[in-house]
């Protein structure tokens, strides 16, 4: 089964995801931000990246752009609360830089994993 790389800095929200996707069979490989991501993305392991965009340390916006260096055919889905701003332009931004789909928080977790799998094929 695909492999999966859930990149989120609240604790819940990243056990629920990777709780959602283990039951559908994905192997889920998590970090709670960005340099934790970097560390830990394996190009022959992981097909999908769900990352948040505003994290400690590096945020999902270098996340993107460093994995699409690493393995360009690595698909991604940005997600995002937006903080003061919004989520609107962070998420803009995201899919400019090669995010396949955008979700702006709070989603239903089903949602995103309906979406992971039309993605993944």
């Amino acid at each position: 089964m695909a492999g999966v790389m859930v990149v989120e800095d609240d604790p819940s929200l990243r056990e629920m995801l990777r709780e959602a996707l283990e039951k559908r069979r994905y192997t889920v490989i998590t970090a709670c931000d960005g340099r934790e991501a970097l560390a830990k993305f394996r190009p022959s392991v992981i097909d999908l990246v769900i990352t948040d965009l505003l994290m400690p340390e590096e945020d999902g916006l270098m996340v993107i752009m460093k994995i699409k260096e690493i393995k360009p055919s690595t698909k991604l889905i940005a997600i995002s609360g937006g903080g003061k701003a919004g989520p609107g332009s962070y998420l803009l931004i995201a899919h400019k830089l090669g995010a396949d789909h955008v979700f702006s928080k709070p989603f239903l977790p089903s949602e995103l994993v309906q979406k992971v799998k039309e993605i993944l094929g």
